[in-house]
C-alpha cells in the first residue's frame, strides 16, 4: 500500500468512528438523562439569563455562578425554539463542535496543506472528543467558545488582527479558561511579524478590558471576582487528569518534528502552552477531561500539517483511539443505558410528586421535575471545605427540614457538619445511578 493509501486508510477508520459516535451523541439530545452534571446548571443560569432574574447571585445565596454571561444568553435564546434550556444547550454543542472540525480542517487548508490532510486533522480531533470525552452533545459552552476562537484563528491567519482579537475577547465571555490559543497566537505573531503581533495584542487587551468594564456596569460586580470560586486542588487531580493523555503521544511526537516549519512552530507553541496550561488546571476539584480540549486542537493540526512528509506517523496517530474504542466498546459507550434511562425517568418522577424545594446535586433532574434550582451543591461544597463559607445556614436549613427531598450524588460533598444534619434529619428513600434520594424523617 502507498504512503497515501495508507493515510486514506486512516481517514476512513476516523470517519466510522466519528460518524458512529456523533450519531449516538444525536440521539441522547432531547433525552430527559442526565449527561453531565454540568447540563442543570447551566440551564439555571440560562434560564435566569432568559427570564431577566440576577445572573450573578449575592456571596450568602446557595447558587453559585463562577462563569461568564455570553453562552447563558445564547442557549436561553435557543430555547426559546426547544422549549427546553438542557435540549437547546445539547444543541448549541453539538453545532459548535462541527464548528471547531470545519475551522481545525479550513485552518489546514489555510496553511497550505492537502484535502487529505485537512480530513484527517479534523477527525483526529473529533474523534479524540467523542472517544475520551462526553462534551460532544452536553450543555455546557466549552465548545461554544473553542468554536468561536477557531473563527478568530481563522481571521488571524487571513491577515486580520483586530477582527480577530475582537473575536479571542468575545470567546472568552464565553469561557474564561480558553486563554491558550490566544496566547500562542500572540507569541507566534510576534516571532513571525512584532508589528502585526503588537496590533493583535493592543487589541485584544483594549476588547477584553472593555467587556469587563461593560460587565462591572451591567452586573454591578467584577467578572474576576466571580469566576475565581474557592477550589479544593491536590497532586491526585493532576495525575487522574493526565491520564487522560494516552491519545496525545504520537500526535506529540509529530508535533516536535514539526518545530522548525513556520505552521508546525505555531502547532508547537499552542500545544506546549496547551498541556501546561491543561496541567495546571487539572489540579482543581471538578475539572473534567475539557482542560485537554485546547491540546487536541494542537495536535489535531500538527497531525494534519504532519501528514505531507510524515504520512505514516500521521496514520499510526489514530491507533490508540482505535484500539481503546476496539477493547472498551460496549452498550455503557452510550452516553446512557436504556436502564439508567428508565431509572432517571423515575428518579424524574419521584422529585416531582414531593411538593416543595428540592436540593438537587444533579439539577438537571430537579428541573426536569420542575423544581426550580435551590443550590449549587458542588461550589457550595467546595466552598465549605476549603473554609470560605460556614456551613452553618446549610445546617440550620437541613435541621429545619426546609427541603421536601434531597438529591445527592455524595452525601460527604458539603462537609461533615452537614452530612450529620442530613442524617439526622432525613431518611434514605432509595438510591441508584442518580445517586441518593432522602425524605424528612417524621
Amino acid at each position: 500500500m502507498t504512503r497515501q493509501g495508507v493515510l486514506w486508510g486512516a481517514i476512513a477508520i476516523l470517519a466510522a468512528i466519528v460518524l458512529g459516535l456523533f450519531a449516538r451523541n444525536m440521539l441522547a439530545v432531547p433525552a430527559h438523562v442526565p449527561l453531565d452534571p454540568n447540563e442543570g446548571w447551566n440551564a439555571a443560569h440560562a434560564m435566569a439569563a432568559a427570564a431577566g432574574q440576577a445572573l450573578y447571585p449575592p456571596p450568602s445565596a446557595f447558587m453559585v455562578n463562577n462563569y461568564p454571561p455570553l453562552s447563558f444568553y445564547i442557549a436561553g435564546a435557543l430555547a426559546h425554539l426547544s422549549g427546553d434550556f438542557i435540549v437547546a444547550g445539547r444543541i448549541l454543542s453539538l453545532l459548535a463542535f462541527l464548528i471547531v472540525c470545519g475551522g481545525i480542517a479550513a485552518s489546514l487548508r489555510r496553511m497550505q496543506v492537502t484535502r487529505q490532510a485537512a480530513m484527517l486533522g479534523a477527525l483526529f480531533f473529533a474523534a479524540t472528543l467523542l472517544v475520551t470525552s462526553d462534551y460532544v452533545g452536553i450543555n455546557d459552552p466549552q465548545l461554544l467558545g473553542h468554536a468561536v476562537q477557531i473563527v478568530a484563528f481563522l481571521l488571524a491567519l487571513t491577515s486580520a488582527p483586530i477582527a480577530a482579537a475582537a473575536l479571542f475577547a468575545i470567546s472568552l465571555f464565553i469561557k474564561h479558561n480558553l486563554v491558550a490559543l490566544p496566547l500562542a497566537l500572540a507569541i507566534w505573531l510576534l516571532w513571525q511579524d512584532r508589528r502585526v503581533g503588537l496590533r493583535f495584542i493592543v487589541a485584544g487587551l483594549l476588547f477584553a478590558g472593555a467587556g469587563l468594564i461593560a460587565f462591572r456596569f451591567v452586573y454591578g460586580t467584577s467578572l474576576l471576582s466571580e469566576i475565581s470560586e474557592p477550589r479544593l486542588t491536590s497532586f491526585a487531580n493532576v495525575r487522574a487528569g493526565l491520564t487522560h493523555l494516552w491519545w496525545a503521544v504520537l500526535p506529540l511526537i509529530a508535533a516536535i518534528s514539526l518545530s522548525r516549519d513556520r505552521w508546525g512552530g505555531l502547532c508547537l507553541i499552542y500545544g506546549a502552552i496547551a498541556l501546561v496550561l491543561a496541567i495546571i488546571f487539572s489540579a482543581g476539584d471538578g475539572v473534567d477531561a475539557n482542560a485537554f480540549f485546547d491540546l487536541a486542537i494542537a495536535l489535531s493540526l500538527a497531525l494534519g500539517l504532519a501528514a505531507a512528509n510524515r504520512p505514516i506517523l500521521a496514520a499510526c496517530a489514530p491507533a490508540p483511539l482505535v484500539i481503546f474504542l476496539m477493547l472498551n466498546f460496549s452498550d455503557s459507550n452510550f452516553f446512557f443505558t436504556r436502564a439508567f434511562a428508565e431509572q432517571s425517568s423515575r428518579d424524574i418522577a419521584f422529585l416531582k410528586s414531593r411538593p416543595g424545594p428540592a436540593l438537587c446535586d444533579q439539577l438537571s433532574l430537579c428541573l426536569w421535575a420542575g423544581k426550580p434550582a435551590e443550590m449549587d451543591v458542588f461550589n457550595i461544597g467546595e466552598a465549605i471545605q476549603t473554609g470560605a463559607r460556614d456551613p452553618a445556614p446549610l445546617v440550620h436549613m437541613i435541621a429545619s427540614r426546609d427541603f421536601a427531598v434531597i438529591q445527592l450524588e455524595d452525601l460527604d460533598g458539603l462537609g461533615p457538619e452537614v452530612h450529620q444534619a442530613i442524617v439526622q434529619n432525613y431518611r434514605l428513600d432509595h438510591e441508584g445511578d442518580n445517586g441518593h434520594f432522602l425524605t424528612p424523617k417524621h
